[in-house]
């Protein structure tokens, strides 16, 4: 079943599960919501992730309560650094380490405000591989040169990450010798992956705002990421 709900130390958080449709055992991902919530695009990405054939599980980090609080909430935690929202990832790892269809690798995917808490979690020693899409980059940004394996992506034009976010993340993860693949698009802005299905004539908002979906360079981001994983996670 996609819908899940699994224990976490705030208490039981309900979550989107994808199954790869080969045998198992898999190794594991889990995806990090952007500020939106639980969209239909982050169950997308899901489906995708299990159609590569690892065992794919998306924390509702806005879960357990009136949307706006949880949202006010979730973003807090991200800038503190520390909080509920960091524990229901840790949680979800735990969840899907618990599984006996799990190989024991576990990966972590997020974009926007999931990708700043993937950059966070990068060096904890919890994942074997991570994949931060057009994230924050955290205030302490050397802790990322003890990160585990990292391919991240990010737009040239983004109006929200500083620009230069990405080269500073390269060195960081030079300077440790972590394994990499950091790239930045020349010609897309935030959000260039996220595919949130807005019809014409609203989708002009999003060009305006510099967020808009562009179907080459996130294939290619995908590729990225799925050779990265194939090669860290099995």
């Amino acid at each position: 079943m996609p819908k899940v709900t699994y224990p976490a130390p705030a208490g039981p958080l309900p979550g989107y599960l994808a199954t790869p449709t080969t045998e198992g055992p898999w190794p594991a991902v889990i995806v990090v919501q952007d500020v939106r919530g639980m969209t239909a695009d982050v169950r997308r990405i899901s489906d995708r992730l299990a159609a590569a054939g690892y065992l794919t599980l998306a924390p509702a980090l806005y879960g357990r309560g009136l949307k706006i609080k949880c949202m006010i909430a979730t973003m807090r935690t991200h800038f503190a650094g520390t909080g509920a929202a960091f524990d229901d990832i840790v949680a979800a790892r735990d969840h899907l380490l618990a599984d006996p269809d799990c190989t024991g690798k576990v990966g972590l995917v997020g974009f926007c405000m999931g990708a700043g808490f993937v950059l966070q979690l990068a060096p904890s020693g919890l994942f074997d591989a991570t994949a931060p899409n057009y994230g924050l980059n955290p205030e302490n940004i050397e802790a990322l040169s003890q990160s585990c394996p990292v391919v991240a992506s990010y737009g040239a034009k983004d109006r929200i990450v500083r620009s230069g976010s990405a080269a500073e993340l390269e060195t960081v993860l030079a300077k440790g010798g972590v394994p990499r693949d950091i790239k930045e698009y020349p010609n897309v802005g935030h959000s260039f992956m996220n595919d949130f299905g807005i019809p014409a004539p609203f989708n002009v908002i999003e060009r305006i705002a510099g967020m808009e979906y562009s179907e080459p360079e996130a294939e290619d981001a995908w590729r990225r990421i799925l050779a990265f994983f194939g090669e860290h996670l099995g």
